[in-house]
Order: C-alpha cells, then sequence, then structure tokens
C-alpha cells in the first residue's frame, strides 16, 4: 500500500518535471531562433552595406528583407519628385508573370498609403484595408501585409514592402523591428551608393573633358571632335539622342550635330533665330535647363513634331555671353526617367571645358595662320631680294653679251633667254604679291578666284590653261571690278570651249599703271567672218559700262588662233 502510495507519488513531480524541461526546450529553441534571426540580420545588414553600385543595393535589399520575415513576396519602391513611385523593384514573381501583369505600379492604394504616411504598416488581410481597391488581371493572391520606409537621412527614399507571410500566418511586431532595422541599414548603404555614384560621375565628366580638350589641341576636325563630346555626354547621362546646336554672332542657328534616336530629324538645323526652341530657354537660363517632356513643352513652338516620341529633356549652354559657342542637348524616350540633379550636375562644368578648349583650338588655329603669314612673308622677301635680284644680273649680264654676238643665231637665244629671263621675273612678282596677301577677309580675291575659273573651265577645255597673274591684282583691283573681269573670263573661256577648237589656250591677268588688262590667247581656228558674237558683245558692253574697252585680234605671233584683250580703270569712271 505504501509502496503504491510511493510509486504514484513520485509521478507527479516527474511529470513535473517533464513540462518544466518540454517548457525550457521551447525557451532554448526560442533563443535559438532570436539568435538565428538576429544573426540573419546581422549578415543582412553587412551584405547590403558591402554594395556600392545603387541597383545592386536595392536589388540585395528587397531579397535580405524576404528572407528575413519569411515572406513569399517583396518590393522596393523608390519615390520620385512626383511623389510617385519612380522605381519598381519586385521579388518572387518571374519575368513571364510580370509581362502578364503589365505596368509596374505607381504608387496608388496601399502602396501610394505608406508614401503619404511614412509609417509601418501591418496588415492581415489588404482587401479590408480602406485605399486597397484590388489587384490587375494576373497578378497573384495577396493577403498578409508588412511595408516600412526606407530613410536617406531626413527624407523619405522609398519603401519596402512585404506580402504573404509563409505558412499563411500574419506578420508580427517581431517582424516589424526586424524590418525597420534593416530599412536603417538600407538607408545608410543606400547614401554611400549614392555618393559612389556621385564620384565616379564626376570622374567620367573630368575624363571625358580632358577627352576634348586633347583632341582639340592635337588638332582633330572640330566637328569630329564634337561629335565625340555628344558621344560622351550621351553615354554618361544615359540620354538617348544628343544634340549640339552652333549658335551664330547674330543668335541664329547655323547648324547643328545629332547622334542617337531620330538624329536624321535633327541634323543641320538652320534658323534665323532660337525663338521657339528650347535653345532660347537655355540661353535666357544661362546654363541649365531641364524639362519633364520636351514633346509637350510649350515654348517649343517651332518644328515641335522633331520631338515627338521624347520626354524628359536637359540643354546647357557651352560658352559665355562674349564667346557663345553653342547648347548641347540631350533627351530621353517617353517613360525614360527624368534627368535627376545628381546625373546633370557636372553638366554645366563639361559644357565651360568644351567652351574653353574650343577657343583655345581657335586660339591656336590663328597663331598657326599667323605662323604660316609670317612664313609667307619670309619667302617673300627671299624672293625679292635675293631670286629676282639675280635673275636681273643675270639678264643685265646677257644683254651686255649681246654686243659681243656676232653670231645672228647666238645673238636670237640671246635675245630669247633675255625675254625668258623678263617673264619670270613678272611670275615671281605676282608670286610676292599672293604671299604678301595677309587679310583673308578683304580685297577682290582676284588672284584665287581666276585659279577657281581656270579649274572650272578646264573640263570644258580639255586642258588646263596656263594661268598669269602681274601687279597687286588683290588689292588694287575693287570687288566691283574683280567681278566683272571673272564673268568676262569666265565667258572668255566658255567661248573657246565651244567654238575655237583650241588646244592650248593662256591667260593674264595684269594690274598696272591704273588699268586691269585681261588678256585671253588660243590656238583655236580664229574669229568667224560676220562681226562679234552677242556673247562677245556682252564683253563688250561691260567694259564700256566701267570706261574701258575690249579687242580681239589674231595672235601676235602670227600664227592661227585668238586674242582677246579686255582692259578698264581700276578707278570707276566719274559721272
Amino acid at each position: 500500500m505504501s509502496a503504491g502510495d510511493g510509486s504514484a507519488g513520485s509521478g507527479v513531480p516527474r511529470l513535473r518535471l517533464d513540462e518544466l524541461l518540454d517548457e525550457l526546450q521551447v525557451r532554448i529553441d526560442e533563443v535559438r531562433g532570436t539568435r538565428d534571426r538576429l544573426n540573419g540580420l546581422l549578415e543582412a545588414v553587412m551584405s547590403v552595406g558591402r554594395e556600392l553600385d545603387l541597383p545592386q543595393v536595392l536589388r540585395g535589399i528587397v531579397e535580405a528583407a524576404v528572407v528575413l520575415v519569411d515572406a513569399e513576396y517583396g518590393a522596393l519602391g523608390v519615390i520620385g519628385d512626383d511623389r510617385k513611385l519612380a522605381q519598381f523593384l519586385p521579388v518572387g514573381i518571374s519575368a513571364e508573370l510580370r509581362a502578364q501583369i503589365g505596368d509596374l505600379p505607381s504608387g496608388h492604394g496601399i502602396l501610394g498609403e505608406l508614401i503619404r504616411h511614412p509609417e509601418p504598416l501591418r496588415l492581415s488581410e489588404l482587401s479590408e484595408h480602406a485605399a486597397s481597391y484590388g489587384f490587375p488581371a494576373h497578378h497573384p493572391p495577396m493577403h498578409s501585409f508588412l511595408g516600412v520606409p526606407i530613410r536617406v537621412r531626413e527624407d523619405v527614399f522609398g519603401n519596402l514592402y512585404l506580402t504573404e507571410k509563409r505558412g499563411g500566418a500574419d506578420f508580427d511586431a517581431e517582424d516589424e523591428a526586424v524590418l525597420s532595422t534593416l530599412a536603417v541599414a538600407a538607408g545608410i548603404a543606400i547614401e554611400n551608393a549614392r555618393l559612389f555614384e556621385e564620384v565616379r560621375l564626376r570622374e567620367r565628366w573630368l575624363a571625358a573633358s580632358a577627352d576634348i580638350t586633347s583632341a582639340l589641341l592635337s588638332g582633330l576636325p572640330q566637328d569630329e571632335v564634337l561629335e565625340g563630346m555628344l558621344e560622351r555626354a550621351k553615354d554618361i547621362t544615359g540620354a538617348d539622342m544628343g544634340v549640339f546646336y552652333l549658335i551664330g554672332t547674330g543668335g541664329e542657328l547655323r547648324g547643328s550635330l545629332a547622334l542617337g534616336e531620330a538624329a536624321e530629324a535633327h541634323q543641320g538645323i538652320v534658323l534665323p533665330s532660337t525663338r521657339g526652341t528650347l535653345v532660347e530657354a537655355a540661353l535666357a537660363q544661362e546654363g541649365l535647363i531641364t524639362v519633364t517632356d520636351i514633346e509637350s513643352d510649350a515654348r517649343v513652338t517651332v518644328q515641335p513634331e522633331r520631338w515627338k516620341g521624347f520626354g524628359p529633356a536637359v540643354a546647357v549652354t557651352v560658352g559665355t555671353k562674349e564667346k557663345l559657342s553653342g547648347v548641347l542637348l540631350l533627351a530621353r524616350r517617353h517613360g525614360g526617367p527624368a534627368f535627376a540633379p545628381v546625373e546633370v550636375a557636372a553638366l554645366p562644368g563639361f559644357a565651360g571645358q568644351a567652351a574653353l578648349a574650343l577657343e583655345l583650338a581657335d586660339r591656336r588655329r590663328d597663331a598657326e595662320q599667323m605662323s604660316l603669314l609670317e612664313d609667307h612673308d619670309r619667302i617673300a622677301r627671299d624672293l625679292h631680294d635675293l631670286a629676282i635680284q639675280r635673275l636681273f644680273a643675270t639678264g643685265m649680264t646677257l644683254q651686255s653679251a649681246q654686243r659681243f654676238a656676232e653670231h645672228p643665231e647666238v645673238s636670237e637665244r640671246l635675245a630669247r633667254a633675255v625675254d625668258d629671263l623678263d617673264a619670270t621675273i613678272k611670275i615671281i612678282r605676282s608670286t610676292i604679291f599672293g604671299l604678301r596677301e595677309h587679310e583673308p577677309g578683304t580685297g577682290s580675291k582676284l588672284r584665287s578666284r581666276a585659279v577657281q575659273t581656270l579649274d572650272e573651265a578646264a573640263p570644258g577645255l580639255g586642258f588646263a590653261p596656263a594661268l598669269r597673274m602681274e601687279g597687286l591684282i588683290d588689292t588694287d583691283v575693287p570687288p566691283a571690278v574683280a567681278d566683272a573681269a571673272l564673268a568676262v573670263l569666265g565667258e572668255a573661256l566658255s567661248n573657246v570651249a565651244r567654238h575655237a577648237k583650241a588646244t592650248r589656250a593662256e591667260v593674264c591677268v595684269a594690274a598696272a599703271d591704273g588699268v586691269l588688262t585681261l588678256t585671253v590667247t588660243d590656238d583655236g581656228v580664229g574669229m568667224p567672218e560676220g562681226g562679234l558674237r552677242s556673247g562677245l558683245r556682252n564683253l563688250s558692253e561691260r567694259a564700256e559700262k566701267l570706261g574701258g574697252r575690249m579687242e580681239i585680234t589674231g595672235r601676235s605671233d602670227g600664227t592661227r588662233g585668238t586674242r582677246l584683250e579686255w582692259e578698264v580703270p581700276l578707278a570707276p569712271p566719274t559721272l
């Protein structure tokens, strides 16, 4: 009896001991679970903090959040300037299912609730909340919900959204605490990634500026350098299209260079002014200007159809008011993100560096031109002081030798040599006058224009005419007289090509003693009987209007051919 009682009495403590042991095991499991969760949170924080590439950081935050709270789906929404979701990164939904669902959310319903009230939000049933209005077609069913804001310093960067706790349970306060802790670490990681991105962008802009300066100063063509500048700016900002507009001294658009999508519509734009274009807005801003939708921008009234399909845009002036080179414009297609301040913060500096490089390149070209002109002066001096003087001396020696030449053939050859020396001296003098032509924008440019006229006439003639020029024809011949002389020269060579059947022709343009004389000689069939042709009559009338004359005769050496001499005074006749 006593034994039975003792046996029964000992069972009660053993039962209580088993209960205590079970409870202790549960507590140990809870502690172990909490420790494992803390370890997981620590590992997630470390993992997120190790990344510096912002897209990778954002992706890592969502993936870590899903694992920590044991959710089936997760997403991170980045809030834009318009208080809507500028980016949405989902986890747990396949690419095929995302394509079936359609456009990603922009921040309405429950997602918008968290944007409007950036505080943790925990729901057992999504559909019961007042802000919920259902899901789009093909969207998987979701019930439990947990959302927390992500702050970068004091600003709300975005929100973490978790749905469907595995096992059908609800998210609890511990899940909220873990996710809120992760959100704090995420804010720090995002700020670090942003700073790293800013530094990297600044380095890319500086490298691009250095490359442009080096290319311009190395002597590459300006169009090639501008194309490289456009390509680098487009690449760094992720723009779909870039345009560089050249601004004239009068404020007109005198051309453009475009790269990227639909660039053909923006190539070679020439307009009398910048009015009605985004260039005008950029010039008024005197720096950087951004627009959210260039296609519908009210300031773009000139050829707005060129911007069809484009949305965000940024424009920056290249140069200063005193020396404005142009305007650089970058645009993205509709649906692309707006240009963030961090993306274009270095763009004015890049444009300023490009403007400086263009200015330095202009100065370098001017210096090279001056050096070339100095070389021309030196060569002209050498020809005048050395070559001509020696030729003169040689000619005088030959003329002296003629008196002692007893054989007629020797005397004739000496005379011919003296004539050749005289002709050579005239050619050298003409070359000297050409070399001493200093200012490209002044004078009549009769010398170069005459050469061009002969080049243009050569295909019709079938041969290249000889050209001889004497005197200061670029400086002494007035522009009106030069224009008339060139018209006469063109018509005379045209007549030779059509009627003379010549194999050789020689042109002489001479300015001396206040008279311009144009002579065209050929070895053709000569003038037919019956007087002047109508074309030749026009040439004669031109000479008479300028107070001059025209004469057509046979060649002076007695051989077949024609000699046209057109002579006018350099000073216009007084009326």
